[in-house]
């Protein structure tokens, strides 16, 4: 299983970072593989590529702004929530999604 995942919040410096954290550990602990890319105060980090993409099973979308190029994602299936969700509960998120996509 491959996943990606976008966080961004309004200032773009701990939510955004913490939230790239949370859905690390949750990945981690079900032994699912993800690439995070965070979109804050430095810009886009972790750049998400076509090739990643085209891999993907699934997309969590973490966010209270409107992220750069969400249009990426338009053929896999897109969880989106609030970037303190996935800080607060972001195996909760990342288990919606696999259970979504299974």
């Amino acid at each position: 299983m491959y996943i990606l995942a976008v966080t961004s919040c309004p200032v773009g410096i701990a939510h955004t970072y913490m939230a790239a954290a949370n859905l690390q550990k949750a990945a981690k602990k079900r032994n699912v593989e993800i690439k995070i890319e965070t979109q804050g105060a430095q810009g886009l980090e972790n750049k998400i590529t076509e090739e990643d993409v085209k891999r993907a099973d699934g997309a969590i979308i973490a966010s209270d702004i409107k992220i750069k190029f969400p249009e990426r994602f338009d053929d896999i299936p897109v969880l989106e929530c609030k970037v303190q969700e996935a800080v607060k509960d972001g195996l909760g998120i990342l288990d919606e999604l696999l259970e979504a996509i299974s």
